[in-house]
């Protein structure tokens, strides 16, 4: 049986709640703003450093659960250096989520190498643990937590797209070159619609669920995102979701979201 063959066979769900938007498959839409804003993601990068909560102050602390880390479309662990260190200095056990660059199959990505770490946390904490995801990367946390909702206790999305394939033109590209990428790599391996809206894989159709109602989940989105539609990063439950100002690059920087991750990391530590 091929990888994805079993990365997309049943798997059993717990009693779950529903998401109040359905993903769009055929979402085309695109954020409006020039590209050129996220260039601000180096001002958010700047003032996180004078911000009291990277720090460590006024936000409360972990407990030592383990905090999976997902970088974003095309990004790789590394530029999530800022997240990784304050998440220790927040008495939390932080965890590169090992995946590599992130251009591949997210069913691969998830059976090869994220699982993998998720194991190794859950081993070396004994407790479940939470699970960060910048944009793509949130996406992929989401599906993985809907596969293994005893293993998860939260996830936090940061600018992700969860709703459907809603992004800038400049991104839609390269997302069909990546396409062509793991079609020619992988071919008879992965299914036809790899990396679509339309694919039939476990990663879609945990998104097109009802996500499970143990896993406490926080939607971070920014309405001046420049790189995907924040209409798609949001459940519609105001619980859930969370506005914060800034761009999209940047949530991994902004003071704000950090307040919120401590916030709801702490809110979980009871799951």
């Amino acid at each position: 049986m091929s990888d994805i063959e079993v990365s997309c066979a049943s798997t059993t769900r717990s009693k779950s709640r529903p998401v109040a938007r359905e993903f769009d498959q055929h979402g085309l839409a695109a954020t409006e703003l020039p590209m050129w804003r996220e260039g601000f993601f180096a001002v958010e990068a700047a003032l996180l450093h004078f911000a009291p909560v990277y720090w460590g102050l006024g936000a409360p602390h972990g407990d030592g659960s383990a905090v999976v880390i997902i970088p974003g479309f095309l990004g790789t662990d590394t530029y999530l250096f800022e997240l990784y260190a304050w998440l220790h200095r927040m008495d939390y056990q932080p965890y590169y989520s090992g995946i590599g660059l992130n251009a591949e199959c997210p069913n691969l990505i998830i059976r090869r190498s994220l699982n993998a770490t998720i194991d190794r946390a859950r081993k070396e904490t004994g407790r479940k643990i939470h699970i960060i995801g910048h944009s793509l990367g949130g996406m992929i946390a989401m599906s993985a937590a809907a596969q293994r909702p005893h293993d998860v206790a939260s996830v936090i999305t940061l600018g992700s797209p969860f709703r459907g394939k809603a992004a800038h033109p400049n991104i839609l590209k390269a997302a069909d070159y990546v396409r062509g990428f793991i079609r020619a790599r992988h071919g008879d391996a992965v299914l036809p619609s790899c990396y679509t809206g339309h694919c039939a894989c476990d990663f879609i159709d945990n998104l097109k669920r009802s996500f499970p109602a143990s896993v406490k989940m926080t939607a971070v989105y920014s309405r001046t995102d420049a790189i995907v539609d924040w209409t798609y990063c949001v459940t519609g439950d105001p619980d859930i979701d969370v506005e914060v100002p800034g761009t999209h690059i940047g949530m991994v920087f902004n003071p704000s979201a950090y307040t919120i991750m401590a916030n709801r990391l702490a809110a979980g530590l009871s799951a």
